[in-house]
């Protein structure tokens, strides 16, 4: 018996759509997919260590060492900072543009200011890693004729999740096809 509630990406037979809802508005900046496994994986270990870190700043506020704590409790906010960073990053579409957000970086290009947007075979860097793969990569195309990586299918929202990429590629492509002609 499926129970396709329990699941994120639900049933493969469902008819879940991701298209975007009528009452939804274009001009927020969205996620057009759910993140990863990877990258929820890392922010959760993440968390733990901050856990670890703001548990250690109320054991030295305890012994009496306040300057200590407030490092310590300083140091465990910034872990927090880091996760919350984590699971920021990835691609992201509004009525505006599309939206890539790395670690420190964060970049915008307009529609009206990109010509294309194709899904390409190339290799790809393997969790954001030197280590490069062959994989496939969605590519903005702007008027200057630079090609800008918007993601990738071994980076840690899509690593083993083919349909999830494919899925998420093709609803970038729709926002750009709808946006750039209008």
């Amino acid at each position: 018996m499926p129970l396709p509630f329990l699941t994120a990406d639900r049933a493969f037979d469902a008819q879940a759509d991701d298209i975007a809802l009528p009452f939804d508005d274009h001009d927020r900046w969205r996620r057009p997919y759910r993140p990863g496994p990877w990258r929820v994986g890392a922010a959760a270990l993440v968390l733990l260590l901050a856990s670890f870190v703001l548990m250690a700043s109320m054991i030295i506020a305890f012994a009496g060492a306040l300057s200590g704590a407030a490092v310590c409790m300083a140091l465990g906010a910034l872990i927090v900072l880091v996760a919350l960073r984590l699971l920021r990053m990835g691609t992201w579409v509004s009525r505006h543009g599309v939206r890539r957000v790395a670690f420190f970086t964060t970049s915008t290009v307009a529609w009206n200011r990109s010509t294309a947007l194709r899904t390409v075979q190339q290799p790809v860097r393997w969790l954001g890693l030197p280590r490069t793969v062959q994989g496939q990569a969605l590519l903005l195309v702007t008027r200057d004729g630079d090609p800008v990586p918007l993601m990738t299918d071994h980076d840690a929202d899509f690593l083993s999740r083919l349909e999830a990429f494919d899925r998420a590629a093709d609803t970038v492509e729709a926002w750009g096809a709808e946006y750039r002609a209008g």
